[in-house]
């Protein structure tokens, strides 16, 4: 559920303070000023808001003259925490709070993998909530319930065996020279915020982005979640060899048309 890696590093960010379950931590954030929706980029498993899609969508902005945000969750980048100790819970309360602070505005979200999922839990909070809809979402291999469907439920039995004794499973990577750590509480946490049995109205346009060479989300992921959306203002485009990364020249394109028409 990964994205590509970090970008060289940029000049320093801004922080910002969440407090959640007794705990407070510092979010790294950077706020590109601009005009119209505010724009708010989630990023994937493991990765952070310099990535390239990311300064893709970043770069976009600046040109079009319009507002970005970006942020790292806790345990990522140059915010707070711990990676291995993160769990879907934290990282949403981390995405809730910096919209709350950084975005006035019905904002468009981006969000890459476990981004997506991510951006699709604050939407639906948003509903729940009473508040006003995001203005859209554009989901790049959105890897809702992943924890669940795309780990746990692929897991053989002697990684289960492992985390249910040792609480963590060093999982070898593509993406990154040391693997994952993957922690017991990451898979039971996920549990809370599942999404995929029932239908989801986020009251926006929803542009899906997916390569049918993806190993990690795979397609029949994504159509998953469009079989629960409302058809009105549903988009699904498909890169028939685009992988999971969709970092290419021509997948950036693709991106960033659908963020611009979204704004």
């Amino acid at each position: 559920m990964q994205t590509e890696s970090a970008h060289p590093a940029e000049a320093g960010p801004d922080f910002i303070t969440v407090e959640a379950g007794g705990e407070r931590r510092r979010i790294a954030v950077r706020v590109r000023e601009g005009a119209g929706p505010p724009v708010i980029w989630l990023g994937g498993f493991r990765s952070d808001m310099g990535a390239t899609k990311a300064m893709a969508v970043d770069a976009w902005a600046k040109e079009a003259g319009r507002k970005l945000i970006r942020f790292d969750y806790s345990g990522h980048g140059a915010s707070d925490g711990t990676f291995a100790e993160g769990t879907i819970s934290a990282w949403l309360a981390d995405a809730e709070a910096v919209i709350a602070i950084c975005a006035r505005e019905r904002p468009i979200m981006i969000g890459s993998s476990m981004g997506g999922w991510i951006a699709c839990l604050a939407a639906r909070a948003r509903r729940e909530r009473g508040e006003p809809p995001p203005a859209g979402l554009v989901l790049i291999a959105p890897a809702l319930d992943f924890t669940e469907t795309l780990m746990w439920d692929r897991f053989p039995q002697e990684v289960r065996d492992t985390l249910l004794r040792d609480r963590v499973w060093h999982c070898p990577t593509d993406y990154a020279p040391e693997p994952d750590p993957i922690s017991l509480d990451l898979i039971e946490d996920g549990r809370r915020h599942l999404m995929l049995d029932g239908p989801l109205d986020f009251g926006c346009p929803v542009h899906i982005l997916q390569g049918l060479e993806d190993p990690d989300v795979p397609a029949a992921h994504a159509f998953r979640l469009v079989e629960r959306l409302p058809k009105a203002g549903l988009v699904l485009t498909l890169i028939a060899d685009g992988d999971h990364r969709l970092s290419r020249p021509q997948d950036i394109r693709r991106l960033v048309a659908a963020v611009a028409e979204m704004a």
